[in-house]
């Protein structure tokens, strides 16, 4: 008998080595090398270990094909039966597609799950499979929820080649695994939940999808950085990273898709938690924008592109005269790096000292906003903060600033102004590139090229 080879890869970027070393030289990171076992060496076309992995993407066949002949018709979706689901997915569930559901404990990932399974299972033949909870406590949160229980085929396991055996009796159209850390395959030595079993145990469940149409959806779970836990290769070989997001004092939480193969990268569904589980928000702009009836100074109302839509949100600063030597840059949901990078293109073009004060900036909502077009929103509302001056409530603002001080245009200007519009604003700051041609009726578009033209717009 052949004896079993073992390489070691990297938890964080996935890159395997033939022997152990401190620093992994594709990603740079120190003691993050895993051993993990390979399958016996075996010629290639013979053998047992050849045909393992056969059919990974689909089918076994090895005959070439034209690429002008491939069928470009589109792949039958199917609905998870809640829209916000489905708009992050691309439109829905594609046959013989993986996904992986990562997020914090408790933010919803099987609460959100079990729901959708539940709908899907009275069209469809769904098994659930929980290797973390027993069935009865899974029963409970169904009846707890009141969920329509009928048609959901349910097993408690942790063997792959149990799970693997009974898919292939059942033929089901959805199988849900929660979670990938609690599986695992017998011919592999680790304990489940460490990085040869996730690989291992997800390569074997996302092949099976592949070759029988099934719908893959694993539960992930994240480390303490809000990482997906697991070698990075993990998120390679599913089609579909969804991340699901929210604090313990919010009820709302936000899914977003992190990588997609079969629609937009980054975008957002917004569920809120209720007594009977997680409910979709359909107009996610009007829980971002629950404001006082008395404007304060330092806050403004962004849009931002989230996908295949614009949200509107409010950014709240606050500047304070600092007691330390180096004051302090505090940044939630904006990243604090740009945030530096702002006031001092602030001082630089705009003539605003803030270097002896604190600066905290806040996307209300538990929003992360990711893109620069929030660039000009965020620094007016660190001027009105600075001057104590507040701003118009009817105003909305967008626009990428530059560090020598011009305002760039974004995508999709045009659509964020009309947005605003239906939301009752009547005045917008935005780059001359994004100014329409024709406003929407009752809105005042103001375009500028510099931030000196927008601080004196305000």
């Amino acid at each position: 008998m052949a004896k079993a080879k073992s390489a070691f890869v990297c938890t964080e970027c996935g890159a395997e080595y033939s022997k152990w070393q401190g620093q992994c030289s594709s990603c740079r990171e120190w003691n993050t090398l895993t051993e993990i076992r390979l399958s016996s060496a075996s010629r290639p076309g013979s053998g047992a270990g050849s045909t393992a992995r056969q059919g990974y993407a689909g089918g076994a066949s090895v005959a070439l094909t034209d690429l002008s002949r491939v069928d470009l018709s589109e792949l039958p979706r199917f609905s998870t039966t809640y829209d916000e689901f489905d708009r992050v997915l691309g439109g829905g569930l594609v046959p013989g597609g993986a996904i992986l559901l990562g997020g914090d404990p408790g933010a919803g990932k099987s609460t959100l799950l079990l729901q959708t399974a539940c709908h899907l299972a009275q069209q469809h033949r769904v098994v659930y499979v929980t290797g973390e909870e027993s069935l009865s406590q899974v029963a409970m949160r169904a009846h707890r929820l009141s969920l329509p229980t009928q048609g959901l085929s349910m097993l408690a396991e942790t063997s792959v080649e149990t799970i693997l055996g009974m898919a292939e009796r059942e033929k089901p159209a959805v199988l849900i695994i929660d979670s990938i850390q609690t599986m695992h395959l017998e011919d592999v030595s680790s304990a489940p939940g460490g990085v040869a079993q996730v690989r291992e145990s997800a390569a074997a469940l996302t092949r099976f999808a592949k070759q029988t149409g099934t719908v893959l959806m694993l539960v992930g779970h994240v480390t303490k950085d809000g990482a997906l836990a697991g070698p990075r290769v993990l998120e390679h070989m599913i089609d579909a990273s969804l991340l699901l997001e929210g604090s313990s004092d919010s009820r709302f939480r936000t899914l977003r898709g992190q990588k997609n193969r079969f629609g937009a990268v980054n975008e957002l569904g917004v569920f809120a938690m209720m007594e009977q589980g997680l409910r979709e928000v359909k107009n996610p702009s009007a829980i971002f924008l629950s404001r006082g009836e008395e404007m304060a100074p330092g806050s403004l109302v962004m849009v931002v592109w989230e996908g295949t839509r614009p949200l509107l949100v409010e950014v709240q600063a606050l500047l304070d005269e600092s007691a330390l030597g180096n004051p302090r840059r505090v940044a939630v949901g904006f990243d604090a790096q740009r945030l530096a990078m702002l006031l001092a293109v602030l001082h630089r073009h705009g003539g605003l000292f803030t270097g002896d004060q604190d600066v905290f900036v806040n996307v209300v909502g538990g929003m992360k906003v990711l893109e620069t077009s929030a660039d000009l929103a965020v620094l007016l509302a660190v001027v009105s903060s600075l001057q104590n001056r507040s701003l118009p409530r009817e105003l909305v603002v967008f626009g990428e600033v530059g560090l020598s001080g011009e305002i760039r245009p974004v995508p999709s200007g045009q659509e964020r102004i009309i947005e605003a519009s239906k939301h009752g604003f009547t005045r917008a700051i935005v780059p001359r590139g994004n100014a329409p041609k024709k406003s929407p009726a009752g809105m005042e578009v103001i375009a500028v090229d510099r931030l000196s033209e927008a601080l004196e717009a305000i």
